[in-house]
């Protein structure tokens, strides 16, 4: 049976402007005030961690990328529980999946603290009960690490798995994983990114165009696919 792996930030839910705001406001604790969501825009898709330690490093910021990532967890999980939107065909789709009995799980770049209080605060941990943080493996996206870690939980074979994901980093970790992976851009200019080439089904113009119905038609002629005698 295949089992579908979510990305959870810009995929499930649209996580990305609450992301923005606690960067911003983390960087202008450490004098950083000018912070652009045009500059935010291009670490979609790679971990906190890793973003901090290049913003840290850009800046000449002092303090320890351990303190940024702590200061802006706190900031992100007082917004995330104020408000995070679930984009609604993924909901139908994870709905629909569960109410099928597809094991399904989230792999994250987020803090395990973020992933827990999103999945809480949208309802989503009622279907989505396996989940995996970029913290409780060795390397983030675009390393396959998260999603292998995510298979091995589900006790499924990455052959078996689908990820779903909406930025290019992701693709390449599903890629490197060995698994499928229905892209879902974040933003209609990420399509065009070349990371996006080795996905097996892409929705160009993101959520807007996303189906909850194309794609479970498409991972069930995949499921068949597989499981018919060679």
């Amino acid at each position: 049976m295949i089992s579908v792996i979510f990305d959870l930030d810009g995929t499930l839910v649209d996580s990305e402007p609450n992301y923005y705001e606690s960067g911003r406001r983390t960087l202008a604790r450490h004098g950083v005030p000018d912070f652009t969501w045009e500059q935010h825009a291009r670490f979609i898709g790679i971990g906190t961690l890793e973003t901090l330690a290049v913003l840290r490093e850009r800046y000449g910021i002092e303090a320890p990328v351990g303190q940024l990532l702590a200061e802006q967890n706190a900031a992100y999980l007082e917004l995330a529980r104020a408000a995070t939107e679930v984009f609604p065909q993924m909901r139908a789709f994870v709905e629909r999946l569960h109410a099928d009995g597809v094991p399904m799980a989230v792999a994250s770049g987020s803090s395990r603290a973020a992933i827990d209080a999103v999945l809480a605060g949208t309802g989503l941990d009622a279907f989505l009960t396996t989940a995996v943080s970029a913290e409780e493996v060795a390397r983030g996206k675009p390393a396959p690490d998260v999603f292998l870690e995510a298979a091995r939980r589900l006790g499924a074979e990455p052959a078996d798995c689908v990820v779903l994901e909406d930025a290019a980093p992701g693709v390449r970790a599903a890629h490197a994983a060995g698994m499928g992976c229905v892209a879902v851009p974040y933003g209609a200019r990420a399509a065009g990114d070349p990371g996006f080439a080795t996905a097996d089904l892409l929705f160009p113009a993101g959520q807007a165009g996303f189906a909850a119905d194309r794609a479970y038609a498409w991972l069930a002629a995949r499921d068949r696919g597989r499981s018919a005698p060679h």
